[in-house]
């Protein structure tokens, strides 16, 4: 006789006061910091971004507050800093590829004539003379001049001069102060000299009006720019020379003679920055090099540091070798140990100078370990291996430990030596689950900034350039000094475009890898 056994109802569990209680809590200081970023994106005028907080924050309440909505509860996390540090990380990349953002440009039009009537001002002869103090509010500085009939203004670098009704007053009828800001003494303006001489008010939103300067915060004077900006126009003109500059479409005002005027600020250039790469004469040549050198780098990083890891792996893998686990613990030491200080050490050690190895491995030569650009590039790499075996020898240790004992002991009955067992058997079997990790390797270190500017800073340097790059410099090391400053300057916009170009190679060689590694699962 069967008897059939039904499943027992069970009402829901209802979620208890303290998870709710959480969930608030949290829900809330996330929205706390979602008006705060959508209340500092108002005032700055980002409306793009904006719209987008806005709905990626209600996206947030309605996953959290509306029941069904399970797995998505646990996605959005991840997927919310996958935006914001991943494919943000790419777009905003992207985009300043396609700019001429750089030392001179990285800011908008009208900061830039702001900056370039600021620059050129001088002092008006026998100027007027102002009365002033220097008020601070937070970080910002500002001049309250107290003008000839009494009356007192107050204006920042940003803010031109606007009448004050409640400013503070001493006996003599000079205004020294405001509510809500604080006025610096004496003391307190020769603490902070550089920021008062850079403070330039304007007297009115006209730049050509000029503004008010003060050297010592007792007294300001008038100061006007030998520029003349027409904004009808839209050019300068030299005061004294009587030279016109006009935009020239690529963020600078420039005369007929070439000459431009700086600050420039942030344009669109279309693909200029990748034309630049491979034509000018100054980075062409040397970027590819730097490429060429970047794939021989990290190909033999990974083949070196796999056929060491695999040796190692395989030797401490055999049972009848002693003390493995002191070993082990041995050789992962230079895998705990910082990359940059192991490059540190061994820019020491390789010193043609004083270097141990030159003092005493070879009797005192002076080898030019990191100035002779073949030598610095086998330095490199003798420190990439050195810092890359022990990962290779763990996940190649773990790897072989769960192959089938079973499958070497048949190969032995069958004649199979211990290389053939290890060509034939063992290495199929270990690239099954290695390779991946092996393409990753290739990755990272087409990237490996810490080993190449620890070591070398990417030196010795090239002769048929100016900027500064080198014979051990990988792509990576030539973005940092293209970026910030590597002998020509910042160029965030030709730094873009070389990222994306690294964006571009490695994961079109990462792609072809994969689907090559497919293939490896034919031994199953």
């Amino acid at each position: 006789m069967t008897t059939s056994t039904q499943p027992t109802y069970r009402p829901p569990r209802r979620r208890g006061l303290s998870g709710l209680i959480v969930k608030i809590v949290l829900l809330g200081l996330v929205d706390a910091f979602g008006v705060q970023a959508l209340l500092t994106l108002f005032f700055l005028e980002e409306w793009v971004l904006f719209g987008i907080a806005i709905v990626v924050l209600a996206v947030i309440n309605y996953i959290y507050l509306v029941p069904g909505a399970l797995p998505a509860k646990y996605l959005t996390p991840g997927l919310f800093f996958l935006a914001i540090f991943q494919v943000f990380v790419v777009i905003f990349t992207g985009y300043i590829a396609f700019t001429n953002y750089s030392d001179g440009h990285n800011s908008d039009k009208d900061d830039a004539i702001l900056s370039i009537v600021q620059v050129a001002q001088q002092r008006v002869p026998d100027s007027p003379q102002f009365e002033v103090s220097v008020l601070r509010q937070g970080p910002e500085y500002f001049l309250l001049v107290t003008d000839p009939d009494g009356g007192a203004q107050l204006g920042s670098n940003d803010q031109p001069l606007s009448e004050v009704d409640n400013a503070k007053t001493d006996f003599t009828g000079k205004a020294t102060g405001v509510e809500g800001y604080d006025t610096l003494t004496f003391d307190d303006v020769l603490a902070n000299q550089d920021e008062i001489l850079a403070l330039s008010v304007p007297f009115s939103d006209d730049p050509n009006d000029g503004s008010v300067r003060t050297a010592d915060g007792d007294n300001g004077y008038v100061f006007k720019s030998s520029l003349l900006y027409d904004e009808a126009a839209d050019t300068f003109t030299d005061a004294e020379t009587g030279a016109v500059y006009s935009d020239n479409g690529y963020g600078s005002y420039e005369n007929q003679d070439g000459k431009q005027l700086t600050p420039g600020w942030r344009v669109n250039v279309g693909i200029d920055n990748f034309v630049k790469a491979f034509t000018n004469e100054q980075v062409g040549p040397p970027l590819l090099r730097v490429i060429l050198w970047t794939f021989v780098f990290a190909i033999l990083s990974v083949a070196t540091t796999f056929i060491l890891g695999l040796f190692l792996a395989l030797v401490f893998n055999d049972p009848r070798f002693r003390f493995k686990k002191i070993y082990r613990i041995l050789i992962i030491l230079p895998y705990a140990f910082p990359a940059f200080l192991s490059g540190l050490v061994f820019a020491g050690l390789l010193n043609p100078e004083f270097g141990f190895v030159n003092q005493v491995i070879f009797g005192g030569l002076e080898i030019p370990w990191l100035s002779d650009p073949w030598l610095a590039k086998f330095s490199v790499l003798a420190l990439n291996l050195w810092l890359g075996y022990p990962y290779m020898f763990l996940i190649c240790t773990g790897a072989l430990q769960s192959i089938p004992e079973e499958l070497t002991e048949a190969a032995r009955v069958d004649g199979a030596g211990p290389w053939r067992v290890v060509r034939a058997i063992k290495l199929p079997l270990l690239l099954v689950s290695v390779a991946p990790l092996l393409i990753a390797s290739f990755a990272f270190n087409f990237n490996n900034f810490n080993v190449i500017y620890m070591l070398t800073k990417g030196w010795p340097r090239f002769s048929d350039t100016t900027l500064d790059i080198g014979a051990t410099d990988i792509m990576i090391t030539l973005v940092y000094k293209v970026a910030f400053g590597g002998g020509g300057g910042r160029d965030y916009g030709l730094a873009s475009a070389f990222s994306i170009l690294i964006f571009v190679i490695v994961a079109t060689v990462s792609a072809i890898a994969f689907k090559r590694t497919r293939a490896l699962e034919d031994v199953y």
